[in-house]
């Protein structure tokens, strides 16, 4: 067969010269090469990367054993793991096969070859790695044009507005107050406003106010003096302090209790600080970043939270939409996060089944980007395969959410735009790839992009 063909490549490793030509003559919608010893085997590897390989055990010059078998195995497994490669051996066929899959194999036959049962075998390697290079594709596409700010993965037209309104603001010194339900990202933009700012060589500092103890919080944010109180043995510079020339992140800011409120808006009024037990006030120069899930002007209205430290904090107000107002980016993001956690836990997760994207597509995510890594993560633990798939995620059931739309007409307007921008991520924005998805004609995709202004 002439090379430069676009069917995809078979390798047949086999010295028997008849039942090469039956396989090349049984395997018409693949470019069929074929290998007789190891030598001719590792060169077609190397010069035609081959998806998939058949491979008899029993290869010159141990044709009645299955040592020169096994060898070819460990070569193509070390040279390109992907490979998947199907074993035959007509030596104690089960020992030799669970050998060979425990060495790396996808899948084993028996001799003598049915043709039609080795198809199908065939047919789904060639399927498999079809699915492990797609997902490892996009993995590789989670970069810098999938990213905003630096470091947050996304695609969504909503975060990137997110992102714009930030690196507006970020060479300012005006106090920004991020708004958005737990598991958005909240540290992370707060992180990736100070690294474009004039500050990012100074300090980043963090501080949940929900997580410390209000008698220690004005400990933690305003420091002490040594001896300021039972156990203080020494002086303790506060998060305030140590933020100096930086910028200081307030998370879940809503927590702070009215008597600590009134010395924090003292300080941002004035710009000095004492520690607790101190005297001497400390001019401190920090930029405030805060961030909360709480509706804050309920908390003012109920007399739970001061209005004046609130336009103090909040002079630019950032929404942060959820997951769900995110079409596409939860397949984005879980690719990110397998690829991560694989490489630290489990290397031989290489991606996603069918089912596990569909579910990943249509789970309505209450926890946010925190309970899809949290999910992704327990996957890759617990996967037994090379693919994480639904179960292993343990999604089950879709998206019932209502859109309350207003008729019928906005309802479907609303789904085909969720369905389009799921499509177009899925396919890493290929116009024809999505409109074979969507079931389509590439000239009616393009009409609908134009019609619902959606950039591909």
């Amino acid at each position: 067969m002439a090379r430069g063909s676009d069917k995809p490549k078979l390798l047949v490793v086999e010295d028997d010269e008849g039942l090469q030509a039956q396989l090349r003559w049984a395997y018409e919608d693949y470019e069929v090469l074929s290998a007789g010893n190891r030598e001719q085997a590792l060169a077609l590897l190397r010069a035609e990367e081959p998806a998939v390989v058949t491979l008899d055990l029993g290869l010159p010059p141990d044709p009645d054993g299955t040592s020169e078998g096994f060898a070819v195995l460990d070569a193509i497994m070390q040279l390109k793991p992907d490979t998947k490669v199907v074993v035959a051996s007509g030596h104690g066929a089960r020992e030799s096969a669970l050998t060979a899959i425990e060495r790396g194999a996808y899948d084993f036959y028996k001799k003598p070859v049915d043709i039609d049962e080795l198809g199908l075998i065939v047919r789904r390697a060639f399927g498999l790695h079809r699915i492990e290079d797609e997902n490892r594709k996009l993995s590789e596409k989670v970069g810098d044009d999938a990213r905003v700010l630096g470091t947050m993965v996304t695609a969504a037209p909503e975060m990137g507005k997110v992102a714009r309104t930030i690196e507006r603001v970020a060479p300012t010194n005006v106090s920004v107050m991020l708004l958005g339900a737990s598991g958005t990202g909240k540290e992370l933009l707060a992180r990736g406003l100070h690294d474009t700012s004039d500050r990012r060589t100074g300090p980043f500092v963090a501080i949940n106010c929900a997580a410390i103890p209000e008698n220690l919080l004005e400990s933690e944010l305003f420091g002490h003096e040594k001896g300021a109180f039972t156990g203080a043995v020494r002086t303790s510079e506060g998060k305030v302090e140590l933020a100096d020339g930086g910028t200081l992140f307030l998370d879940e800011v809503g927590d702070i209790p009215l008597p600590l409120q009134v010395k924090l808006l003292r300080f941002l009024q004035e710009r000095v600080i004492e520690r607790i037990g101190g005297r001497k006030p400390i001019p401190v120069d920090v930029r405030i970043v805060c961030a909360t899930h709480q509706n804050l002007e309920a908390m003012i209205a109920e007399g739970r939270f001061r209005e004046d430290l609130f336009y103090r904090l909040a002079e630019i107000v950032v929404k942060i939409p959820t997951l769900a107002e995110r079409p596409g980016d939860a397949v984005l993001l879980a690719k990110h996060f397998l690829m991560r956690f694989a490489a630290e836990m489990n290397p031989q997760v290489g991606g996603f089944a069918p089912d596990a994207l569909t579910a990943i597509d249509e789970w309505p995510w209450p926890g946010n980007v925190r309970e899809l890594e949290n999910r992704v993560k327990r996957a890759v633990i617990m996967a037994d395969g090379k693919l994480v798939n639904a179960e292993d995620l343990d999604l089950a059931g879709g998206d019932e959410r209502a859109e309350g739309a207003l008729n019928l007409k906005q309802a479907r307007e609303a789904a085909d735009r969720r369905m389009i921008r799921h499509a177009l991520a899925r396919t890493e924005g290929n116009i024809s790839g999505t409109a074979r998805l969507l079931g389509i004609s590439r000239p009616t995709l393009y009409d609908l992009l134009r019609q619902y202004e959606i950039q591909p």
